[in-house]
Formats: structure tokens, C-alpha cells, sequence
């Protein structure tokens, strides 16, 4: 298996695990409140806004002992050049991933249009985030298995 393999594999598991132990300790302490109330809107503000440095602290540290055990366990670093081939399976795996955010946004829309609440707009959004890093990180570890 290649670095690049490896890579997409940390990459992919460590999105899942920080995004449910985060949700699995916020969630609980959710207002039972109105489902318009402000408090609500409080909560997945701050569920979002605590989430993007929770995860990327979690994954600094989730890579630095990934390149530590990696190098221990291999013998080899990860490659410094990266050709016209890495490139495009990184933009067409970006790609991918894109689809798939812009997909969950739209149903995210679609969910205020049929008078749903706002807390399932925001649960849609979560998982169509956490579906679209997924998604990215799995096109990439096939395109670079399948050798493009």
C-alpha cells in the first residue's frame, strides 16, 4: 500500500471518529426547547463553530503520529514531489466530494422549503459535510489503488 493509500485511509477514519466522539459529547446537551427558539439556534452555532478547531487540532495531532508511525514502521517519508498524476486524482477526488456537499446543501434547503425545523436543516448539513470528507477520501484511496 502506498503513502498515499495509507494517507486517505487516516485521512477518512480520523474524519468519522473526531466528527461522532464530538457529536457524541455536544448532542447530549442539547435545550429541549422550542424548535425555533433561540437557544436552538445557539446550540448548532456553537456546534459548528466548536467543531472546526476541535477537528482540526484533533487531526494536527491524528497526522503528526500518523507520519511518526509511519516512518517508524516503513522506513520511508512522504514523498516531497508530486506529479500531474497525484494532482488530478486530488482534484477529481475533491470533486467528488464537492457533488456530494452541494447535494446535501440542496436538501438542506429543500428540508426550510417543506417547513421542516431548523435543527433538521442543521443535522442534514453535518451529515452531508461529514459524507462529502468520506466520499473524498474514499475516491481518493481508489484512484490511487486503481493506479488513476
Amino acid at each position: 500500500m502506498s503513502f498515499q493509500e495509507r494517507r486517505s485511509l487516516v485521512n477518512l477514519a480520523s474524519a468519522v471518529l473526531i466528527t461522532v466522539i464530538y457529536a457524541a459529547y455536544v448532542l447530549p446537551r442539547m435545550p429541549e426547547a422550542d424548535p425555533y427558539s433561540k437557544e436552538i439556534f445557539h446550540f448548532w452555532g456553537s456546534f459548528f463553530l466548536l467543531l472546526i478547531p476541535v477537528s482540526i487540532v484533533a487531526r494536527i495531532v491524528v497526522f503528526i503520529v500518523f507520519y511518526i508511525i509511519n516512518t517508524i514502521a516503513t522506513r520511508e517519508e512522504e514523498p516531497s514531489i508530486t506529479d500531474e498524476r497525484d494532482k488530478l486524482i486530488e482534484l477529481r477526488a475533491n470533486r467528488n466530494g464537492f457533488y456530494v456537499f452541494v447535494l446535501g446543501f440542496l436538501i438542506a434547503m429543500a428540508s426550510l422549503v417543506m417547513e421542516m425545523p431548523p435543527s433538521t436543516m442543521f443535522i442534514i448539513l453535518i451529515c452531508s459535510g461529514i459524507a462529502s470528507e468520506v466520499i473524498s477520501d474514499a475516491s481518493e484511496f481508489v484512484y490511487y489503488r486503481r493506479g488513476f
